[in-house]
């Protein structure tokens, strides 16, 4: 089986990659934009790992690509190739060369503040960069399956007494990145009522773990304590609302879990994946001063606060689980002791 994974130097993608290296009976495939930075690819279990196919050079026809995969893929590695989801015509090069069984579309402007600083370049990434490679796909003709990895920031404004929240729960998107996640649902089911597309739209609560981007909160806070621990910065920890609720899962979880939405999940079908335990941002900020070796003050920044914020998300993932069998298994404990060693190795 070949899977392509776009988006994959990213948090997730990297994960994901990973976790297919380890089938066996997977290649592996990636994209890139030139920009892209490859410290998660170069990280843990991908150290060694890595095929730049066509590095230093511009892939600019199907043919070619399709050359170099003939002469360039390795089997056992993380083949990755530069590719801009922008350029209709770069996607489907990507597709036509690669011709992959299944595509996991996880490249996004992903950062909810960074939405609301610049929603027409969000919207434009996330809209048209899905609608790209949806076109690809069925000009291609092949047979794939592809998940689209949506996000609880869809439902938005959830009421208390639509908690935990079902998959038929009214979308109420507070930001910009959620109205693009909603508009790339959309496009999913569309391609998949219109043109007969495999086409699995899962809806992921918050999850963590190492590699985490520093400006999301949790690898914010433990950033911080990390840089407190070496004397970088005075022993204060800077928060915003720690009274928001999150439904936190291990990003090793989660990258099972968009395996097995593509493997047993239905065509046309979107899937809330969340740990259904809810916890307060102050729980994680405790957590991480308890791990600490630090003695440390919080201490709220106004910066840190949103104009709309999302308080409280909780899912119910009932209607995959049965379906899937899927379960998280790392203690949320684990997941934030892995992420604050993996700042403590890097501040």
């Amino acid at each position: 089986m070949r899977v392509l994974i776009t988006g994959v130097t990213g948090f997730v993608g990297s994960h994901l990659a990973e976790y297919l290296l380890t089938f066996g009976n997977v290649e592996v495939f990636g994209c890139y934009r030139w920009r892209s930075k490859m410290e998660n690819l170069e990280d843990l279990g991908l150290a060694g790992r890595l095929n730049i196919i066509g590095e230093n050079s511009t892939i600019t026809s199907a043919c070619r690509l399709e050359g170099m995969l003939n002469t360039s893929c390795c089997p056992d590695k993380l083949n990755i190739v530069e590719a801009d989801m922008l350029d209709a015509f770069s996607m489907q090069c990507l597709i036509n060369g690669v011709r992959p069984d299944r595509v996991f579309h996880l490249a996004a402007q992903s950062y909810v503040p960074g939405s609301q600083n610049a929603p027409a370049a969000t919207l434009q990434t996330n809209i048209i960069g899905e609608l790209n490679i949806l076109e690809a796909v069925r000009q291609s003709g092949l047979d794939m399956r592809v998940h689209i990895a949506g996000s609880s920031e869809e439902y938005g404004r959830v009421l208390p007494s639509e908690v935990p929240i079902k998959e038929t729960n009214p979308l109420r998107p507070l930001s910009p990145y959620g109205v693009s996640k909603v508009a790339q649902e959309m496009l999913a089911l569309q391609y998949h009522y219109s043109h007969g597309l495999h086409a699995v739209v899962t809806r992921g609560f918050n999850h963590t773990g190492p590699r985490r981007g520093h400006v999301f909160v949790t690898s914010s806070l433990s950033r911080q304590v990390a840089q407190i621990e070496k004397g970088l910065r005075p022993p204060v920890i800077l928060v915003g609302d720690v009274s928001s609720k999150r439904d936190w899962t291990d990003v090793r979880d989660f990258v099972r879990a968009y395996w097995l939405a593509l493997d047993k999940g239905q065509a046309g079908q979107a899937y809330n994946i969340g740990s259904g335990v809810l916890r307060e941002v102050g729980e994680l900020v405790g957590l991480l001063l308890r791990m600490s070796t630090a003695t440390i003050e919080v201490r709220q920044d106004e910066s840190r606060l949103r104009p709309s914020d999302v308080n409280l998300l909780l899912s119910d993932s009932s209607k995959f689980r049965t379906l899937t069998g899927w379960e998280p298994v790392i203690p949320f404990e684990k997941t934030i002791g892995d992420l604050l060693a993996y700042w403590r190795a890097r501040v």
